[in-house]
């Protein structure tokens, strides 16, 4: 069985509606876990080899983008490349910035580390104003590296309070947000995108509220996390659909956003990817599962 496709808006891409986020092959020099060579290689071919081809990353991500160039450069016809800018210079502030420089230099780096010629989607990162954006002419720089062919399509990796205004500029061919059961918060916000013929991908959909954040995470962040996991874990959603695991049921339910064309989820254990994968290939949730977990997590 083969995983479910969709255009991605505008763009006119073929992707498959379950992305890979290489995130998790990010490494400890990005405060991350050690991910072996043998370990990303494994990950990002068994992917591709499954038909996952929609890849995000980031130069925020640590080795991720070296993984992607070193072990599957080869396979880069197979695939559809996003990764961001405006993350910051190596070695320097940890602030990103966005001007015309900054953005471009960050391409320059990305196409090196991960051998190839061009960034499918080139996204700006952690969602800046668009006031940021028009005083550092970010957007201006993207559509030049666009008209040189080193990126192919713009887009915005958005959240709120600036994630309306994004959408209102109609500058994005793509848009990269938050959206699962568990926060629909950007719900609307993914059929305003589509509804522009931006391309709309899911992130931070399934993996974060499976477990209690770890003590270390700051308390701003760790709270709402926390949160997120006492409702899932109240929910009880392991009784729903046959006693699915409630990562699928999380995976599913994201799919039957009717404007949504993708989600990223990023895994650095097999096991994880393939059921990942089972879980895209069945679709959407039935309509009474999905309305199910609506009624078991309350309100958005």
């Amino acid at each position: 069985m083969t995983l479910p496709t969709a255009i991605l808006g505008r763009t006119g891409l073929r992707v498959s509606r379950l992305g890979y986020g290489a995130m998790e092959l990010r490494g400890p020099g990005a405060w991350g876990p050690q991910v072996t060579d043998d370990a990303a290689r494994t990950m990002l071919n068994e992917a591709l080899d499954s038909g996952v081809d929609l890849i995000d990353t980031s130069p925020d991500y640590g080795d991720a983008e070296e993984h992607i160039g070193r072990w599957i450069a080869h396979r880069r016809d197979e695939f559809v490349l996003a990764s961001k800018c405006g993350c910051p210079p190596p070695g320097g502030d940890p602030a990103h910035v966005y001007t015309r420089a900054n953005v471009r230099a960050g391409v320059e780096r990305s196409l090196r580390r991960m051998r190839t010629d061009r960034l499918d989607i080139l996204m700006v990162h952690l969602s800046p104003s668009v006031a940021v954006m028009e005083a550092e002419d970010t957007v201006a720089e993207m559509r030049a590296l666009r008209d040189e062919g080193k990126i192919r399509f713009t887009g915005m990796s958005g959240e709120l309070p600036h994630l309306p205004d994004h959408i209102a500029t109609g500058a994005f061919d793509v848009f990269l947000l938050p959206y699962s059961a568990l926060d629909r918060s950007h719900e609307r916000l993914v059929g305003a995108a589509a509804a522009t013929g931006a391309g709309t991908v899911a992130r931070g959909s399934v993996a974060r509220s499976l477990a209690p954040p770890p003590e270390a995470v700051p308390e701003p962040v760790r709270r709402p996390l926390a949160e997120r996991h006492a409702r899932l874990a109240a929910a009880r959603l392991d009784e729903l659909a046959d006693g699915a695991p409630v990562t699928e049921i999380l995976l599913r339910f994201i799919l039957g956003h009717p404007d949504l064309h993708s989600v990223i989820v990023g895994s650095a254990r097999p096991e994880h990817l393939r059921a990942n994968i089972t879980a895209a290939r069945k679709g959407p949730l039935p309509p009474d599962v999905h309305a199910a977990v609506l009624d078991r997590l309350g309100p958005e």
